[in-house]
């Protein structure tokens, strides 16, 4: 048991100057709305604050094909008419448009991630945050993580696991609990398909039931922990009834197995709740009950009118019955079984750090690492808010036809590292 735990935590305030449309869900002010409410609890002064490098071409090329890499950082708004074909070949459009600095934008998200992982391998730290990270590809929702599983299907390398969403041509159409991996990663993929309304208590059961069991199983070296917050209630495009602290809970448990662990963001459509969970969870991952009433802050008025930090409820009918719960339960611990033995990478040395260049923290000053946040007080987009419920710049009419034109297109990867 570590007596207390180191935690790194990444913030670059440049991440909620990226504006993805007028009519996209996807509102990257929440990180500035998170950090600011990291502040207003005074969380910052129990971690190590760093601004993460933005990711060189050449590191993002490690896992990405040079051809893809290369045509995000040529194309912009202005001249994505001169790349129809490769717009076509990425899958990029509505659902992952062109805006301005994308480029810009995943090197930073996949910087922070790329830094966070590097001081874990590095022994520098115990837990890393970077609240920017776990965009698995830009796909949005509370669904299924296929990017990143497709990314270790054929290798027992990485064990992927993942609670979602799936059934009524929810997007991406993949995640059902029989797609296993394949090859040597056979049974290394564990997909957990989830129908609407799950709550606390079920979901709490079901996910402590099976990560204990994967981490007895699978012996894990490092987790990362993908906090996608679009499995809140109330979420505008999700469909599950988790309230914050049901949500903070299975972060609380992963953090008990005492592992090295990185901690990402993912999916969350309602701004205001997405920044209350991930405050809450950066609270859990301190050890830190945070009181309920949110203090002074520059985003105070997004909190309004009851100013508090949990959130209630949801009441959608949650159609997974426990006979359907307990089979997927026994499908999932059955194929672990199947595992006989812990991952061959972990016979292997850890890969050098190739790209990254070295720096001495001793030459650091650690004021100038919290204090440079306080630049990054750009609060909002003149565009970015709405009035209304929830930040709805549609009605609920025209986010169903959205979500229906969506789960109609099997949008492969996308615009994003």
């Amino acid at each position: 048991m570590r007596s207390k735990d180191k935690i790194s935590y990444f913030y670059d305030g440049d991440v909620g100057s990226v504006y993805f449309g007028p009519n996209h869900p996807m509102k990257p002010h929440r990180l500035c709305m998170t950090h600011h409410l990291v502040l207003s609890y005074e969380l910052h002064k129990k971690m190590e604050i760093y601004r993460p490098h933005k990711a060189y071409p050449v590191e993002l090329a490690q896992f990405h094909s040079s051809d893809y890499v290369e045509f995000l950082h040529r194309i912009t708004p202005d001249t994505q008419h001169l790349f129809s074909n490769e717009l076509a070949k990425y899958n990029l459009g509505e659902d992952c448009p062109v805006f301005e600095n994308l480029f810009e934008f995943c090197q930073i998200y996949a910087g922070g991630t790329i830094d966070a992982a590097r001081r874990l391998n590095n022994g520098i730290c115990d837990i890393a945050i970077n609240w920017a990270g776990g965009l698995h590809h830009a796909k949005k929702y509370v669904h299924h993580g296929d990017g990143v599983e497709e990314a270790f299907y054929f290798t027992d390398r990485v064990m992927t696991v993942s609670f979602h969403k799936y059934g009524d041509l929810f997007f991406p159409g993949t995640g059902d609990v029989k797609e296993i991996g394949e090859k040597e990663g056979k049974f290394y993929a564990i997909n957990v398909p989830l129908k609407d309304g799950i709550d606390d208590a079920s979901f709490n059961r079901l996910f402590k039931t099976i990560i204990a069991k994967v981490v007895e199983t699978y012996l894990p070296g490092v987790i990362v922990l993908q906090c996608g917050a679009d499995s809140l209630a109330g979420d505008r495009l999700g469909c599950f009834n988790l309230s914050i602290d049901g949500h903070a809970e299975c972060v609380r448990f992963v953090k008990k197995f005492n592992l090295p662990l990185l901690v990402t963001g993912g999916g969350g459509y309602t701004k205001e709740n997405v920044a209350r969970c991930w405050t809450v969870e950066t609270g859990v991952l301190l050890d830190t009950d945070l009181p309920n009433e949110i203090p002074e802050n520059d985003y105070s008025k997004y909190f309004a009118p009851d100013y508090s930090l949990r959130i209630p409820n949801g009441y959608i009918e949650n159609l997974n019955t426990k006979s359907y719960i307990s089979t997927i339960k026994m499908q999932v611990l059955e194929n672990l079984r199947c595992i006989q033995h812990a991952p061959s990478v972990q016979m292997q040395e850890v890969p050098p750090d190739f790209y990254i260049p070295d720096f001495d923290e001793d030459e650091q000053n650690p004021d100038e690492r919290v204090d440079q946040h306080t630049q990054d007080k750009q609060i909002q987009r003149d565009d970015e808010y709405y009035e209304g419920d929830n930040d709805n710049d549609h009605t609920m009419d025209d986010v169903k036809n959205l979500l229906f034109q969506y789960t109609q297109q099997l949008i492969g990867d996308s615009g994003a590292v």
